[in-house]
């Protein structure tokens, strides 16, 4: 009597920038360690549509480039930063160790070329999901119809065809007790895009639900909710050794967050002036009483200079985009002060810091 193979209890699709991530980061090993077993054990079967394996090969390349470069630059940075400030009676010690790891760099960038392979070789022991012509001519109604992953103005027809593929895989009939998941770490095509990113997009959200199907954007969260106990330790430990954040992504948030806050009070400052509680007055007003007035520039403003807030407000507006700066409530703009407060504290602000 011949075996019975056992029903993977998920079927996982993982995005192409999900794989090129997991083989860059060599702190992914575990990750990737994890599903390999998962996968062996029979917990888990791939999705491999076809552009998710033509898409890898075009870039693994670059990856184990970037890879090795990565590494490299690093170590020079470090080394220059030990020359320059380092404590002089520790300084040789340092450079030592760091020329130590200068010299065992071909090996630490063999990991990445080792990564890809393994990964190739789950892609070969995997069906790969070809194409239909069904799943082209939906995609290509995305983009006729402006939906995720077109709703960026890009062309999204790649991610188009993995998300189409995926909604075929879940409606096809499956063993009872089945289970879906779709991980991803392109939030800004997949993801919704005014709430939680861990959240779909409402465009593809009909695809998943709270139990058969599943949207993840790290691969260690959805190796988790396969098997909570065995990985939960590993998970914590891969988002310990998150990298922090480059300094110009911190700026670049600082400027957006600062201008949501500005808007936010050019906006009730409006609202004020239209019920009469704020004053519009010209130059000669202003200069003929603010100063012996108290309180009089808290309820009053120029009228050029507020023609000049109303233009800046056109600017902050096509600057935020659509749809990126409110309404929203209490709670949220909450969050928005919290986080510009958060970023320039990390940049040497005090706490509370919210002028605008």
């Amino acid at each position: 009597m011949t075996k019975q193979k056992k029903e993977a209890r998920f079927h996982i699709l993982i995005d192409t920038c999900v794989w090129l991530d997991v083989a860059k980061h060599y702190q992914q090993q575990a990750i990737l360690a994890a599903l390999e077993e998962l996968i062996r054990q029979g917990d888990i079967a791939l999705i491999l549509p076809r552009t998710v394996v033509d898409e890898f090969a075009r870039n693994k390349e670059r990856v184990i480039e970037d890879g090795s470069r990565s590494l490299s630059s690093t170590l020079k940075r470090a080394k220059e930063a030990v020359e320059k400030f380092g404590d002089p009676r520790k300084k040789s010690m340092v450079l030592n160790q760091l020329n130590d790891v200068d010299y065992r760099l071909p090996t630490l960038g063999a990991a990445v070329v080792d990564t890809v392979r393994r990964i190739e070789k789950l892609f070969a022991d995997t069906t790969v999901v070809e194409i239909s012509d069904t799943v082209k001519l939906r995609a290509a109604q995305r983009a006729i119809d402006k939906r995720a992953p077109f709703h960026r103005q890009r062309n999204g027809i790649d991610d188009a065809v993995l998300i189409e593929v995926y909604a075929d895989a879940v409606t096809a009939k499956a063993a009872p007790g089945g289970r879906f998941a779709f991980v991803t770490h392109n939030v800004k095509d997949f993801s919704h895009p005014n709430a939680n990113n861990k959240l779909p997009h409402p465009d593809i959200a009909a695809f998943f639900s709270r139990v058969r199907s599943l949207y993840f954007i790290t691969l260690g969260e959805a190796l988790r909710r396969v098997r909570p106990k065995h990985f939960a330790n590993l998970v914590i430990e891969q988002e310990w050794i998150e990298e922090p954040r480059r300094l110009p992504e911190i700026l670049n948030s600082i400027d957006e967050l600062t201008t949501k806050v500005w808007y936010n009070r050019h906006k009730n400052l409006a609202w004020s002036i239209q019920r009469g509680r704020h004053k519009l007055v010209t130059r000669a007003e202003w200069d003929a009483k603010w100063r012996r007035l108290r309180g009089y520039g808290q309820t009053h403003t120029i009228d050029t200079v507020w023609e000049g807030a109303l233009t800046a407000g056109k600017k902050a507006e096509r600057k935020l985009g659509k749809d990126n700066y409110g309404p929203w409530d209490n709670f949220e703009w909450g969050m928005i002060n919290g986080k510009l407060s958060a970023l320039r504290w990390v940049l040497g602000d005090e706490w509370d810091m919210l002028d605008t």
